[in-house]
């Protein structure tokens, strides 16, 4: 009964974060927007924390996703999708991510990640692997504009991270495993 129990947690949860998915369209209208959400981010990135304008502007290349994350009870999983955009040949490279962790979990959260690379191997290595690994522990309860959650920045060797809440209620302490992997589809 408790492998059944886990099996429909686990199925809910894929389920629930199915939201995040690009939806219909054709290859142009998603990578179109995704550039939007893109601008969205780091236009709200900006206006909180204007030093990152420079540092972006400055930087090899940075990378803006948009994910959605499921907590339930022992289990969280995620899926998003973003970009990461190379500085100094302009180019978009197109991704996904997903997540899935274990720890004490309840919720759903909606959230936006910015990354900047501060070498060109960094940029590369992640373009061509895409793991990040971690611990993981915030509470979010916000909708719209209106709530509190904890932003986060950090800093992980070549890279600063900074994640952006837009909506969710949650509350979490897990660790948890990040693929990122190039959309060939959009590339």
């Amino acid at each position: 009964m408790h492998a059944l129990r886990m099996c429909w947690s686990i199925l809910l949860c894929f389920a629930l974060v199915a939201c995040a998915s690009m939806g219909d369209g054709s290859k142009a209208e998603k990578q179109q927007k995704i550039l939007s959400m893109k601008e969205e981010v780091l236009t709200r990135l900006f206006k909180e924390k204007p030093d990152t304008r420079a540092q972006i502007n400055a930087a090899p290349g940075y990378a803006v996703f948009s994910n959605a994350n499921v907590n339930l009870i022992l289990l969280s999983a995620g899926t998003g999708y973003g970009v990461v955009k190379d500085m100094q040949s302009g180019k978009h490279t197109y991704m996904n991510m997903a997540e899935g962790g274990v720890g004490f979990g309840l919720g759903a959260k909606d959230y936006r990640i910015v990354m900047v690379f501060h070498t060109h191997d960094a940029l590369q290595r992640f373009i061509d692997s895409g793991w990040a690994f971690g611990g993981h522990a915030d509470a979010a309860a916000k909708a719209a504009d209106k709530g509190v959650s904890a932003e986060a920045e950090a800093q992980t060797g070549d890279v600063t991270l900074y994640t952006l809440t837009e909506s969710g209620l949650a509350l979490q302490a897990t660790v948890k495993g990040v693929k990122f992997w190039v959309d060939e589809a959009l590339n």
